[in-house]
């Protein structure tokens, strides 16, 4: 008799595929606040108003220039603007995370103000907000 220990050796060995989705792989993560961390930004009651959004900001060790991107149904209606105000606030905050101090956490909630609004404006009232919230690094690049 033969020894059949080691399976059929006829049959190759299923392989196993591990492929990594490009957009998972460049999610914008290290930009995104976690879902655990809300509470704690929003426990400072430190928020700021512009025209297109609300800034809640926190500072401290921990922190880590992390946005929180929040669009209330009552606010837009409809999931293709809400869609929209995501990206566009997503954007402004990619485009200024690096003149943010590096101790910064804020959630970004948005306005009635930002329907049909151009990116240019969100970002300029991103920048309004971190300037009033006294969150902008002097000596950033």
């Amino acid at each position: 008799m033969k020894n059949t220990d080691q399976g059929n050796a006829d049959q190759p060995s299923p392989t196993v595929s591990c492929s990594v989705n490009s957009r998972q792989a460049d999610s914008g993560s290290k930009f995104r606040l976690p879902s655990s961390r809300y509470r704690i930004v929003f426990d400072t009651h430190k928020t700021y108003r512009g025209k297109t959004m609300v800034m809640w900001v926190r500072q401290g060790s921990g922190a880590g220039r992390k946005a929180g991107i929040v669009v209330s149904k009552r606010t837009f209606s409809l999931a293709v603007d809400r869609n929209r105000a995501k990206r566009l606030m997503r954007e402004a905050f990619r485009l200024f995370r690096k003149n943010l101090k590096p101790d910064v956490e804020v959630i970004l909630v948005a306005r009635s103000g930002m329907a049909n609004r151009k990116r240019e404006v969100v970002s300029r009232d991103l920048a309004f907000l971190a300037g009033k919230a006294g969150i902008v690094d002097v000596l950033a690049p």
